[in-house]
């Protein structure tokens, strides 16, 4: 590759990114090796976040860090190992895990933003919802219609707008072929209000000539499967443990760890803690850096690299012979956009060998128990764009998410999303558990046989969330076996 081409090549990296970079940062990042770039740049514009042109001291501070990082290797663990360490006991687990990663974009990310990949993913999108949605209705095309007379059809359609008038809500559809206008009113009107952008629904109804006159609408859903039988081991859940922050409860992680040693005196908790055979972290490990206003206000630990040195040191207090899954969130030292790979090896590594990391979201299965883990940032879309949804009850919003068949119904939001060539958001495959957190709140329900967990934080609340009226329920975790499901308060 000719010098030239590593200048353009580093500008649309950064572009991508959604920064400028001036010719002084370039000249010094033209220096580097190749294979470093990629996670040079993400680690600068994590930095930066509140910048929009990267300079060369920026580049700097950087490069500075990571060569420390180089050198951190070989010292002596941080103040904060070995704080409240114990002595685990050897827990009554079967080492027999069989473990499945189904479904994940790390090392599969391939988009680069440009206008192809944009077509790409949506064609994705609605390809996977419509070949759901025609196991269930005979469509037509859209374009079909203009030859049609007055008669009953089914159509199939991303949702591109939803006017509401006062008495009918005019949905417009679109598919491969054309636009369509869908009229809904009386109890469809309801429903109709509640659509959301980009997501693809049916819609079956009196065609007039001019207007889809609604009769019903379709959602991809998840089938009815009320079958629920004992695994026979359980798994935890938890999420946002945000290690770093000075509002890390430490205390009701300790009590954490020590249920997961069997260090209780209550027999009962005993054998639930025994038949714990994996624990699932969906996402916010720790609590980042520049994430938001005022944060570094609200660090115990200012430096990344050790955010997730303390996070492994905590994380290996878990027996050794529970596998820990661990996806990452928008703290974490990912790009933000979804879908995330899975934390880069320089952190990856730091963690025990117990430890498996996958991206988010990421579709696994444990001994054969499908498990669909998201860490649930659109959830704030939709609370924001349903009001019945509310933070308090999590776990209507996710089951939202299986109503629609994607994690991220709309596009251009709050949740960020890359144009990957497949959409890996879609939930292509019915989990037999979707497990998300992001919003700190606490909620477990069942949808047509899928056990739904929003799990709570590790976090008290911060100053932010106090002026955002962001409640938090902290210390909670679920304990989940196929049958029943245990609720476990550490938080004091």
């Amino acid at each position: 590759m000719v010098i030239k081409d590593v200048a353009k090549l580093i500008v649309k990296k950064f572009a991508f990114e959604g920064f400028n970079v001036h010719p002084s940062a370039i000249e010094l990042l033209k220096t580097m090796d190749p294979s470093e770039l990629d996670s040079v740049i993400k680690s600068i514009c994590k930095n930066c976040s509140s910048s929009f042109i990267i300079t060369a001291e920026d580049v700097k501070k950087v490069l500075e860090s990571r060569l420390e990082i180089r050198n951190h290797s070989n010292v002596k663990k941080t103040e904060y190992s070995n704080k409240n360490k114990i002595e685990p006991k050897i827990k009554n687990q079967s080492n027999n895990q069989k473990i499945q990663v189904i479904k994940d974009v790390s090392g599969n990310s391939c988009c680069q933003g440009k206008i192809e990949d944009f077509v790409a993913y949506f064609n994705s999108r609605y390809d996977k919802l419509a070949t759901i949605l025609k196991k269930r209705i005979n469509p037509v095309p859209i374009s079909a219609l203009r030859k049609l007379k007055s008669q009953n059809v089914e159509v199939i359609g991303m949702v591109n707008d939803v006017r509401e008038t006062n008495n009918s809500c005019i949905v417009e559809l679109e598919d491969k072929t054309g636009l369509v206008c869908a009229i809904a009113s009386g109890k469809l009107k309801d429903c109709a209000t509640e659509l959301l952008g980009d997501e693809v629904i049916a819609v079956s109804g009196l065609w007039n000539g001019r207007y889809l006159i609604a009769d019903r609408i379709v959602f991809p859903d998840v089938p009815i499967n009320g079958n629920k039988k004992d695994w026979g081991f359980s798994i935890a859940f938890i999420s946002d443990t945000h290690f770093g922050s000075n509002t890390f409860m430490g205390e009701a992680w300790q009590r954490f760890v020590n249920f997961m040693n069997c260090e209780v005196s209550d027999e009962r908790f005993e054998k639930i803690a025994e038949s714990i055979k994996y624990v699932i972290i969906a996402g916010d490990i720790v609590d980042g850096v520049g994430i938001y206003p005022g944060q570094e206000n609200e660090l115990e630990i200012t430096d990344i690299y050790e955010q997730y040195e303390f996070a492994a040191e905590q994380i290996e207090k878990i027996p050794s012979e529970v596998k820990v899954i661990i996806s990452p969130g928008n703290h974490d030292a990912v790009r933000q956009a979804e879908p995330q790979p899975k934390l880069p090896d320089e952190f990856a590594s730091l963690f025990p060998k117990n430890v498996i990391h996958v991206g988010n979201p990421a579709l696994i299965t444990l001994d054969g128990v499908k498990v669909q883990i998201y860490h649930g940032r659109s959830i704030d879309d939709l609370i924001t764009d349903i009001p019945r949804l509310s933070y308090e009850k999590p776990e209507e919003a996710l089951i939202e998410l299986l109503k629609r068949r994607h994690l991220s119904p709309q596009y251009g939001k709050k949740s960020p999303i890359a144009p990957e060539k497949e959409d890996y958001l879609v939930i292509e495959e019915v989990p037999d558990v979707l497990h998300s957190g992001h919003v700190h709140t606490f909620g477990t329900a069942f949808y047509r046989g899928v056990f739904v967990v929003n799990s709570s934080t590790w976090q008290s609340q911060t100053e932010f969330q106090k002026k955002m009226n962001l409640n938090p329920m902290p210390g909670i975790v679920a304990v989940y076996n196929g049958k029943n499901v245990v609720k476990l308060r550490f938080a004091r």
